[in-house]
């Protein structure tokens, strides 16, 4: 997708990653670090302040060490998305229809009354912001001395400003916020959710940001100022562009209109990108790889727990926060698997299938690793057609299928789920 249309997209991912979390409910017993109540009354910027008071008084305090990583890495998200209600992300008229076809695009975003008229420099602002502000995240987390610390939050308690008013309305607490997108959770059972992150949870937050960060630095890598300019009146309802009649002929009571249909072949035709920055591909590669290590460290102290204190990922001699969900040692053996399987992949030891030509062919494919050393323009369309991929076909070891095969058998058709889960 377009450098300058992502960070809808963006947003939905880092709420779903969090949304399973809310389906259940856990007893209050109590507890409660200093940063919890600046984070429910949406004061990101005084926790900011008060932790670092906090850590500067006492280097060892490895919960405000933790706790500063969390808001750091909320004030992340909540920017980003004070900058896409500034513009009206998600607005447009035309693509209603179909954002209520995909739980996943019903964005949690204030609707702006009167936005502002984005440009394509203005979006790619958006996403440089969040990336400086989730790498300020994550160098706080790789302070964290994992080995015994425990951060107990509220979580569903929790605001953030996303109209940018300076406070946190109700309408912004994270229990109302994801009620909107899983239509699961009430006032009650989201306020009184209850998580004690811990020492596995600072390098699952890590991955995370390693994951985002790489995603950022692969759109600003390229160049969509023509995707965005002749198709952004799908997604923000003024957008600055030589064809302001793009938007004259928008009728929101017939979303399939004709105009309507071009627009998204023009979207697809026009997802093609020069590169522009190629030095931020090898940096996007580094924290993929980042990131397979982080899950790995995240597991690793998951696995020597011994204790069961609402557990956000539990090892199997754990029950979790998660209703009716139990992490079996063979959810954990396969996930490793897949991790060695895309560390494989990303180091070029393992290529990629490739999808055309003889299907006995069973050396040839896709070195995945170039792709990201030796960038080249991304036509979507050339790409997926096979010429495109033509510049990284290699002869070699292809990734083990069987490990593809194993995930569907043990993890069933919920893949997708524990895999945005188990980071």
């Amino acid at each position: 997708m377009n450098a300058r249309l992502i960070p809808p997209v963006l947003v939905t991912g880092l709420l779903l990653t969090l949304q399973t979390g809310f389906l259940a409910a856990a007893e209050d017993d109590g507890r409660a670090p200093l940063v919890e109540s600046y984070l429910e009354e949406a004061k990101l910027a005084e926790a900011e302040t008060a932790l670092q008071k906090a850590i500067e008084k006492n280097p060892n305090d490895q919960q405000a060490r933790f706790s500063l990583g969390v808001v750091q890495f909320l004030g992340a998200v909540e920017h980003l998305g004070q900058s896409l209600h500034r513009y009206g992300a998600m607005q447009s008229k035309n693509p209603s229809f179909l954002i209520g076809q995909f739980p996943f695009l019903r964005m949690p975003i204030p609707k702006n009354e009167d936005p502002k008229e984005i440009s394509y420099e203005a979006a790619g602002k958006i996403i440089e912001t969040f990336l400086a502000k989730v790498t300020v995240a994550e160098a706080t987390l790789a302070k964290v001395d994992t080995s015994d610390v425990s951060l107990p939050l509220h979580f569903g308690r929790i605001r953030l400003d996303f109209n940018s008013d300076g406070i946190g309305e109700e309408n912004e607490a994270l229990w109302k916020i994801l009620a909107r997108v899983t239509r699961g959770v009430d006032q009650a059972a989201g306020e009184q959710f209850l998580i004690v992150f811990d020492g596995g949870d600072v390098h699952w937050l890590r991955g995370y940001c390693h994951l985002l960060s790489g995603f950022c630095e692969v759109i600003l890598a390229h160049d969509g100022r023509q995707l965005f300019e002749r198709t952004g009146h799908l997604l923000y309802p003024h957008v600055k562009s030589p064809y302001k009649y793009l938007k004259e002929d928008e009728t929101p009571d017939s979303p399939w209109n004709e105009n309507w249909i071009m627009d998204l072949i023009s979207f697809i035709h026009l997802t093609n990108f020069p590169v522009v920055a190629p030095e931020r591909m090898p940096k996007a590669l580094a924290h993929f790889e980042a990131m397979i290590e982080q899950s790995r460290q995240s597991w690793k102290r998951i696995q020597v727990e011994t204790d069961d204190d609402h557990e956000w990922l539990p090892n199997p001699r754990q029950t979790g926060v998660l209703p009716n969900v139990r992490v079996r040692q063979e959810m954990i053996d396969t996930w490793h698997e897949l991790l060695d399987e895309m560390q494989a992949l990303l180091q070029g030891k393992k290529l990629a299938p490739f999808w055309r030509g003889s299907k006995d062919n069973h050396t040839r494919g896709l070195n995945v690793r170039r792709i990201f050393t030796e960038p080249r323009q991304f036509d979507l369309v050339i790409f997926v057609s096979g010429t495109g991929a033509h510049p990284y076909l290699e002869e070699g070891e292809l990734t083990d299928q069987r490990v593809w095969r194993r995930l569907t058998r043990v993890f069933g058709g919920e893949f997708f789920g524990f895999a945005v889960w188990f980071n």
